[in-house]
């Protein structure tokens, strides 16, 4: 009997052990595709160009900008520059402006950056449902100023549970996103 007992406590303690790496796991499913990292130092100028917001959501693409910013000063990047927000940027169903990467493209060059982040907000929201899990998607480019071209992209989405704030998945996401340029 006593050896029945051993064996249901270590079943039970496994069980409880599959089930808690499995949760943790899941916690907050992501996809994440990107290229091989440039060769950006460290100390190169690198603009914040507006991210456009392909949502619902008003200023998602700001809010993803800011994040983006922060991040990257925390990695060590020391001359960062923003593309000045105007009042207008992003209302909600505000008709497309097609020249407004252009613009700021122009912008990034009369800063004399070298590099430029720019990208999109493809989804910034609270799942429809009972648990209202917050879900983001994003893709952002690193672009070389002079000549227009991408030297680096990357896109990723990610879900988390009902008691994470969208901002919180958001970080986490762009943190999974730009980890290449940590190094």
């Amino acid at each position: 009997m006593d050896h029945s007992k051993n064996f249901r406590a270590r079943a039970s303690t496994l069980f409880a052990s599959a089930f808690a790496l499995m949760a943790l796991t899941l916690a907050g499913c992501a996809v994440v595709d990107r290229s091989a990292p440039p060769a950006i130092a460290k100390t190169d100028s690198l603009a914040i160009l507006p991210i456009a917001n392909n949502t619902e959501t008003p200023q998602a693409g700001q809010r993803a900008a800011s994040i983006a910013q922060s991040l990257l000063a925390s990695y060590g990047y020391t001359n960062l520059s923003r593309y000045p927000a105007s009042a207008d940027d992003e209302t909600l169903f505000d008709a497309a402006k097609p020249d407004a990467q252009q613009n700021a493209l122009n912008w990034a060059r009369q800063q004399n950056a070298r590099y430029a982040l720019t990208g999109a907000v493809n989804e910034w929201r609270y799942k429809v449902g009972v648990d209202g899990e917050p879900a983001v998607g994003l893709t952002f480019d690193v672009v070389d100023v002079q000549t227009g071209k991408v030297v680096w992209t990357g896109t990723g989405s990610r879900t988390g549970w009902s008691r994470d704030a969208v901002s919180g998945v958001a970080q986490k996401l762009e943190r999974d996103l730009l980890s290449p340029l940590a190094r």
